[in-house]
């Protein structure tokens, strides 16, 4: 099938349904994901489709859409278990870390399980879950923010901005939606957003977990400059222009 071709039946499929998964389209179509995200890219650069996590939105739509917690799960898990394993491997035992909401934050608070005298705060209703009944890090703690919960069962607002605010922590691990040069790090979510600001000004060091396809995709609200970060955790499919758009500006880039 030529790439026009194939560019075509993409464009009908988000007009349709107003978004469309790459997941869905590599099925539908029989080509590699790497080759409909390249797609995605032409059909973006043209203003007829508006990138964000998984695959494509009508223009316009993206800042809006946040999808539930199920449903980003299953975007790139292999991508996802590697940078969480990779993240896991910054914290020492008995320091204090932060752990945003996020499926890729998730992911890391399951490799921490078994790191002892962890103090852990979390804004994420899985990530204090997941540390409750016992199953929390030996001698170590849990501190939830409280707050309003969002699709993604994150607890956003004032009173979880306010709890973050008189804390103190040696490393944040932080996701987004989208990371670009220009908007920097990204969420659909306002007060999402402003949480994440409250997270970044109170945390020694900061890291980002983000997987390939975050890459270039800008939502509705920016949180921080890529110079506000100082870790990057990635994976290897992170392209070679992003590598080289990151050089000066994060100190770290793991993959």
């Amino acid at each position: 099938m030529l790439a026009r071709h194939r560019q075509s039946l993409i464009l009908q499929a988000v007009r349709s349904d107003g978004s469309a998964r790459v997941s869905d389209l590599t099925q539908q179509l029989g080509v590699s994901d790497m080759t409909i995200r390249r797609d995605l890219e032409v059909l973006a650069r043209d203003g007829l489709v508006e990138k964000v996590h998984g695959g494509a939105v009508l223009p316009g739509s993206h800042g809006i859409h946040e999808p539930g917690f199920e449903d980003k799960l299953v975007l790139e898990r292999p991508e996802k278990t590697s940078i969480a394993r990779t993240a896991a491997s910054l914290v020492r035992a008995g320091t204090a870390v932060a752990i945003s909401a996020g499926t890729t934050t998730f992911a890391l608070a399951q490799c921490l399980l078994d790191v002892p005298g962890l103090t852990i705060v979390t804004n994420s209703l899985r990530v204090a879950s997941l540390f409750g009944g016992g199953r929390g890090p030996e001698g170590g703690s849990v501190v939830l923010t409280g707050g309003v919960r969002t699709a993604s069962d994150a607890l956003v607002g004032p009173v979880a901005d306010l709890t973050i605010r008189s804390l103190h922590f040696d490393t944040l691990f932080l996701g987004c939606s989208g990371i670009d040069p220009a908007a920097g790090l990204t969420t659909p979510n306002l007060a999402e957003a402003e949480t994440n600001r409250a997270f970044i000004k109170v945390a020694r060091r900061v890291a980002v977990l983000a997987d390939h396809t975050k890459w270039g995709v800008v939502s509705l609200a920016s949180f921080a400059t890529l110079d506000e970060v100082d870790v990057l955790v990635t994976d290897t499919l992170l392209p070679a222009e992003a590598h080289a758009a990151l050089t000066g500006r994060i100190a770290e880039v793991v993959a």
